[in-house]
């Protein structure tokens, strides 16, 4: 099990911005991702990243495709999530996971934004978008 630590969130207007950091205490895992979970509602992907050996292209839930932006540090143990233009249906408490299982996605390997997937969790950072 890789120890993931979240960090990052908070309160946020309407069209503002977060950046929320995972760093993982080790590197056996390919992907790092992101799913939150709003209350009462079911956990869901939002973005995810490839940290193994080769190219590799982000994921992202269609919901914050062109707002949110997944990155990397030079370790690969660090994952960011970078979220623009947030809106008050972002709000969720927003989890790390980390995971092995990767897919060839044509033009690098993509870690799928499937719960499954993926065997660490975070304990979860809360981010609240509100007026």
């Amino acid at each position: 099990q890789v120890q993931l630590v979240e960090s990052g969130g908070g309160s946020v207007q309407p069209g503002g911005s977060l950046r929320l950091s995972c760093e993982a205490s080790d590197y056996l895992h390919n992907c790092l991702a992101w799913f939150r979970q709003p209350p009462g509602k079911e956990r869901e992907g939002v973005a995810s990243a490839y940290t193994g050996n080769g190219r590799g292209t982000p994921d992202y839930a269609d919901s914050v495709k062109g707002r949110f932006t997944v990155s990397l540090d030079n370790t690969k143990n660090t994952v960011y999530l970078h979220m623009n233009a947030l809106k008050p249906e972002d709000s969720a408490m927003y989890y790390c996971a980390a995971g092995q299982s990767r897919t060839w996605a044509g033009v690098g390997w993509k870690c799928i934004l499937s719960e499954g997937d993926f065997s660490s969790w975070g304990q979860g950072t809360q981010v609240t978008v509100s007026s």
